[in-house]
């Protein structure tokens, strides 16, 4: 077996983390001259450089991204088959999930998987857009893009969108509409796109990355389009228009996770009107050569188990 100057692959990722030699030296407890030998060593058996040095500072070649992917996924492993073999029974997780899933979902959700399963230690590290499935970034992943080869996805939701409104707002429409004679019920009389489009429309640009993008696809799923006279709200994030809403704005369009267990969900009325898929499915993303660790099978079995029971997916 052929393997590089071991030493130095700990010093390497250290050095790759921290992008400070000084740094690395002070974590490592070893001189800074050290970490320099130890990165040449490194260097001159691979034969390509790993770091590009200019002035104060320094930033990984892409050899030296592609060397730390690898370099760092084998000695997490380690560290986890070596802590097994010890005893210790804690098994430490790093979840990268989008901000409004991790909100409105799983944060509700953690003190139940703590309860039943207290030797996991899970840390969230918030994304806004669309995680780098990297063991750099994170050990797994909420994502709707499983394009990686080298990772296993576990499908959680697929996404739809339906209108909202707060209680007080509803009332309201329903004054305006008309329908306040009316008993209210399930046999609420749907409302058509062009009573919709008389109130308020609560847009939020990052679901389809243009203004107004999801009520174009709301009203594109009845073959319509937006009438001109409707008065748009635009919002940068799903969970500001759901406020806006909540504070009697308008109408806001959102998801099912969105208003699955919290509390104030019953702040809210679906409104009786058609919901339009948006093409994005959420997954649970794990890198496949560390699928046998404890810690990711657990996660991996309670989210889909609080998936099943929240209604997100069926069984």
């Amino acid at each position: 077996m052929k393997l590089p100057p071991l030493k130095s692959l700990p010093v390497f990722e250290a050095v790759a983390r921290l992008n400070s030699f000084s740094l690395a030296a002070e974590e490592l407890a070893v001189s800074q001259s050290a970490v320099s030998h130890q990165i040449k060593q490194l260097e001159t058996y691979l034969g390509e450089k790993l770091f590009w040095r200019s002035g104060r500072t320094l930033t990984l070649t892409d050899e030296g991204r592609q060397y730390l992917d690898g370099v760092g996924s084998a000695l997490l492993q380690i560290e986890r088959v070596s802590e097994q073999l010890l005893g210790h029974e804690e098994s430490r997780l790093r979840l990268s999930v989008f901000s409004s899933f991790a909100v409105r979902w799983l944060v509700p959700r953690l003190p139940d998987l703590q309860r039943e399963h207290p030797q996991l230690e899970l840390s969230l590290e918030m994304s806004s857009e669309n995680p780098v499935l990297s063991d750099r970034v994170a050990d797994c992943f909420i994502t709707i893009k499983p394009a990686s080869a080298a990772f296993s996805y576990e499908l959680l939701y697929t996404e739809r969108l339906f209108p909202v409104c707060s209680q007080d707002y509803w009332q309201r429409i329903r004054r305006e509409l008309g329908r306040d004679s009316e008993v209210e019920g399930r046999d609420e009389p749907e409302l058509s796109p062009e009573e919709v489009s008389r109130f308020p429309l609560l847009s939020t640009h990052s679901i389809f990355d243009r203004a107004a993008g999801d009520w174009e696809a709301w009203y594109r799923g009845v073959e319509q389009t937006i009438p001109g006279s409707a008065r748009l709200q635009h919002f940068s994030h799903m969970l500001l228009a759901l406020e806006a809403a909540r504070f009697h704005q308008g109408i806001a369009l959102t998801n099912d996770y969105m208003l699955s267990t919290r509390k104030d969900s019953g702040d809210f009325v679906r409104l009786p009107c058609h919901s339009v898929m948006t093409g994005d499915s959420f997954y649970f993303a794990w890198k496949t050569s560390r699928r046998r660790e404890r810690g990711i099978q657990i996660l991996r079995r309670w989210l889909v188990d609080e998936a099943i029971r929240g209604g997100l997916r069926a069984e």
